[in-house]
């Protein structure tokens, strides 16, 4: 199964996350198949760069986000256009 979720970086007291497209099985910062934003917590307010068109993408393929980046995407708008599509089919 296809899981998006975030990619721990950054240093040491000082995360980042990308958010990347990955198998369940690979581990937090194993292989992935696709970089589709980023999230910075440590700023204020917090930074979420999401692209649209890829992750509406892997979600219409039904890779199934966690639930902090199911936050994050419904924070940005992604997931209100996901679910219009998702009701028409």
């Amino acid at each position: 199964m296809v899981r998006i979720r975030l990619r721990r970086m950054g240093g040491k007291k000082q995360p980042s996350y990308r958010l990347v497209v990955t198998d369940i099985r690979n581990a937090r910062n194993g292989a992935f198949l696709e970089i589709i934003g980023n999230y910075d917590p440590r700023t204020n307010p917090e930074t979420v760069v999401i692209q649209e068109e890829k992750a509406l993408d892997w979600l219409k393929k039904g890779a199934q986000p966690t639930a902090t980046v199911a936050r994050l995407l419904k924070k940005t708008g992604v997931m209100a256009k996901f679910k219009p599509v998702e009701e028409k089919a």
